[in-house]
């Protein structure tokens, strides 16, 4: 059930800058792998981003992963914002697919080359997490904000958090902009690109 938009505060939602599995398209979920100089680079144009628009003190909450607070405190630094951690904001378990390249799963898995979706069949791993266990993990987040708010988190775990926001379905995963070194800015139920 979708998070009512009128209900919820200012939000900027921040996937995390590219890292080496990006660059390598290794799926992470749980696992880490460090920011690339690209990375570095895009979570400093989010800085300038949120340093230009944020309207002062803001609550700021980021997933605990390493590639997310890293992306946090360089997109953050000198606005004298706390950053708080909750692991409900980390990516989607892919269960035993993390760690595994998008070529090996997709010659392994015949069935996932005629996907049509790019972020439906992850909820298929095996020994992963379901679309609805995911979102049963992450509505709780919504649901206590109650002050703007910055997100610092991942990929896919963005892209559903702004279709709850938006009232949109959770299988609208594709059709929300992703995208990293921009900043998803929602405010009274509409949502927008930031870039820098």
């Amino acid at each position: 059930m979708p998070v009512e938009p009128p209900t919820m505060p200012e939000l900027w939602i921040l996937r995390h800058g590219e890292t080496d599995w990006n660059a390598e398209e290794r799926l992470q979920g749980r696992l880490d792998s460090p920011l690339t100089s690209r990375g570095l680079d895009q979570a400093r144009a989010q800085g300038r981003i949120l340093a230009a628009c944020l309207p002062g003190r803001v609550r700021v909450i980021a997933s605990p992963a390493p590639r997310a607070l890293r992306t946090a405190r360089l997109a953050l630094d000198g606005l004298g914002l706390t950053i708080e951690t909750d692991e409900r904001l980390l990516e989607l378990d892919l269960g035993r697919w993390a760690g595994r390249t998008l070529t090996d799963l997709r010659t392994e898995s015949p069935d996932l080359r005629k996907a049509t979706d790019p972020h439906l069949w992850k909820f298929l791993a095996p020994g992963g997490e379901t679309l609805g266990q995911m979102a049963g993990r992450v509505r709780p987040v919504l649901a206590g904000l109650h002050e703007p708010t910055v997100i610092v988190t991942h990929g896919v775990t963005s892209r559903l958090l702004r279709c709850m926001v938006l009232g949109r379905p959770l299988t609208d995963l594709s059709i929300v902009p992703g995208g990293q070194g921009n900043v998803h800015h929602i405010r009274n139920g509409k949502a927008r690109v930031l870039t820098g």
